[in-house]
This record gives C-alpha cells, structure tokens and sequence, in this order.
C-alpha cells in the first residue's frame, strides 16, 4: 500500500470517530438538563381541608359530638372544631337570623326543614334516631314505675318546651298512653331537663334514652313501652352561609360515615 493512500485512510478514520465522539457528547449534554429538572421538581401533595368550623347541634348531642370533634381533629390536622349546643329550635332560629355557623345537626326534621326552606342549609342527611325515656333521681322518691304514675298528685314532671323537638316527642309519648299532666316546669332543651332531675327538683322528667345513659348514676332510668314510646330522627347539613364549605362538608361526612355511626351507637343512638 502507498504511503499516500495509507495516509488518507487513516484521515478518514479519524474523522469519524471525532464525530461520534462530538455525538455522544451532544446526546448527553441534552439529557442533562431533564435528569436535572426532574431530580429537583418538587411533588404536589394532596391535602385535605383545614382552618376553623363552628358546628349548630341539639343539646342531646353533646357527649357524642364532644367525642366526634376530636376525633376528627385528631384525623385532620390544622382543623379546629367549635360546638354550639342547645334546643334545634333555637338554634335553627339563630341560623335563619343569621348566626355565624358551618353545620347545623338537628333532633328534628322539622327544625331543619325550617332552615333549609330559608336557603340557608343544604340539602340534610339523617343520621341517628332517638327515643324517650323516664329519668327519676337516683332514691325515685316518688316509686316512678311508669308514665301514669306521672300525673298522680304532687308528682313533679319535668319537660321540655313543647317546640324542642324533645318537648314535641314527650307529647307524641304522653298521648299514646293516655296520659295528661301539668309539669312543674318547661325547659330550654333536654340537658336543662335532666339537669332538674339530677338536682332533685322534680320527681321525673320525660328526656332521650342517650341523656339518661350519659347521666350514669345520677339518674335512674324508667323504660317506656315500646308501644307507646316515639323516637326522633336527627338530619345533618353544611350551611350556606359557611366561610370553610370544605371543612364544613367534610364533618358532616364524618358524622354519616362508620366511624361516627360508632360513636353514636355507642352512646345509645339508633341507626337510621
């Protein structure tokens, strides 16, 4: 082979691998900047709502919502729960005023209904039901054996106010069995009721079967025929007027969900 031709074999030879050389390098310079990008992105993560709610619930709620309020916490960090107890009618009237609040847990339809004919409630879900029984202090110093003992002479009765939804049922209660008394007092709500129990200011009080099991031992309870007794059905729902809707929806999903249903068998309530 001549040196000529030798030499120009060898020219082209070095050329090419100079241009692979210029590929490879081209190629990885590309990736780099993807490989980089893609090592710092920063991921987006899902998260649930937070901030502050104020929840509107019947007075017989209060131990079982209690429990539930920091439960949810407990499940939703940054979250923070107020409760506003008291008689549904009450509150439901607080609501249509006005009243600041994000969900509105009635002991009656009727009071919900009341509120989201108003437009200031969603469309409610029923959770829980609720019946009646008898509290009498722990002695039953006047021998309560039943609702007819009730309206004998100096007998102190204790109701609620007959547009708390526990006043309404008392009196669904009183006229299946045939029985008519005057009490002695009218109160706000079934806690307030219960309370003039516990004190020995009435001989009885007409309350919901959860209000004697929370009361423990500072009532006894007198069961009612199932015959006679009446229960109440108790529907949640977000309000419109609400500054958190997110946070809002997601307690009244907790309440409807097992693990509220739990806590609400749990202190005495029926499932829907």
């Amino acid at each position: 082979m001549s040196r000529r031709l030798f030499a120009a074999i060898a020219l082209v030879t070095a050329t090419s691998a100079l241009l692979v050389g210029c590929s490879t390098t081209s190629g990885g310079d590309a990736a780099t900047p993807s490989a980089t990008a893609s090592a710092t992105a920063t991921p987006t993560m899902a998260t649930g709502p937070t901030g502050a709610i104020t929840v509107f619930a019947a007075a017989s709620l209060t131990g079982s919502f209690t429990t539930l309020g920091k439960q949810f916490e407990a499940a939703n960090p940054g979250t923070t729960v107020t409760f506003s107890f008291g008689g549904s009618s009450s509150l439901a009237t607080q609501i249509t005023e006005g009243a600041p609040a994000d969900v509105f847990a009635s002991a009656s339809v009727k009071n919900m209904d009341a509120v989201v004919a108003a437009a200031a409630a969603g469309a409610p879900a029923t959770f829980a039901k609720n019946a009646m029984e008898i509290a009498v202090p722990p002695s039953n110093p006047a021998h309560i054996a039943g609702l007819s003992d009730l309206a004998k002479a100096g007998v102190k009765v204790a109701l609620c106010q007959p547009e708390v939804p526990c006043g309404a049922v008392a009196a669904k209660v009183l006229t299946a069995a045939g029985v008519t008394l005057t009490p002695v007092t009218l109160e706000a709500d079934v806690k307030a009721t219960l309370t003039k129990v516990q004190l020995g200011e009435v001989d009885a009080g007409i309350v919901y079967v959860t209000d004697v099991l929370a009361a423990g031992d500072k009532v006894t309870g007198v069961k009612i025929p199932a015959d006679v007794n009446a229960s109440t059905s108790y529907p949640i729902a977000t309000l419109t007027a609400s500054k958190n809707p997110a946070l809002a929806k997601a307690f009244a999903d907790y309440v409807l969900s097992a693990d509220g249903a739990s806590v609400l068998t749990a202190t005495g309530f029926q499932k829907p």
